[in-house]
């Protein structure tokens, strides 16, 4: 019984200084930039030696992608979440107004994954991962169309639930890239919400899908 206490108390504060690791690093990659941060640096903000990094990262990169993982899991859950309430059927407008009500728009984690999109086209193993982890939000999307579509006509210009996947997650990158320069959270959020409207219903549900942007 002592020995799994131990274990116990081990583990939880290995978790909690991953934890602390990651925190401090997405503050540091925010304000200098990835590939502008050092392991010292992370480590120095976080309060803790390089040999508790090196205990739970072999490097930068696999803790941009711990980031990376937790951000991407919790958008997903958040667009699978606010898809699914509909049960077999899916209410396309009222889908698109929960998405871009709950969906994560945080400048900071922007910068940061636009900092590291840069850092992986350039090096194709990276890129690979990257792109791994972006699909499991296509997936998701892709998924739930998937299942309405008995219920819910898309526009065939889209294809299949998978064309309409790729094409909701282009008007995703294309509103948090203005929204990196703009700042504007709220106008990002009523330009998704026209453009996923446009997208999956050919406009015709919204009265104000060309009123602005």
């Amino acid at each position: 019984m002592a020995v799994e206490g131990t274990t116990g108390r081990v583990t939880k504060r290995r978790v909690r200084t991953r934890a602390n690791l990651l925190e401090a690093a997405f503050a540091v990659f925010a304000a200098k930039g990835f590939g502008r941060v050092s392991i010292e640096e992370v480590c120095e903000a976080a309060g803790y030696s390089r040999g508790a990094f090196y205990s739970n990262f072999d490097s930068l990169d696999e803790l941009f992608f711990a980031l990376y993982g937790e951000r991407a899991g919790l958008i997903a859950d958040q667009v699978a979440g606010a898809l699914a309430l509909d049960g077999p059927d899916l209410d396309v407008p009222a889908a698109v107004d929960r998405v871009t009500e709950v969906l994560l728009l945080d400048h900071d984690w922007l910068l940061v994954k636009t900092d590291f999109l840069v850092h992986a086209a350039r090096v194709p193993a990276v890129a690979q991962t990257l792109l791994e982890h972006r699909e499991r939000l296509r997936r998701a999307v892709a998924d739930r169309l998937a299942r309405a579509t008995a219920h819910t006509e898309l526009p065939a210009v889209l294809g299949s639930a998978e064309g309409a996947a790729h094409a909701v997650i282009a008007a995703y990158d294309g509103v948090t890239t203005q929204l990196l320069l703009d700042k504007d959270v709220e106008h990002a959020r009523a330009w998704l919400k026209q453009l996923l409207t446009a997208l999956l219903t050919d406009g015709h549900d919204n009265p104000t899908a060309h009123s602005g942007g």
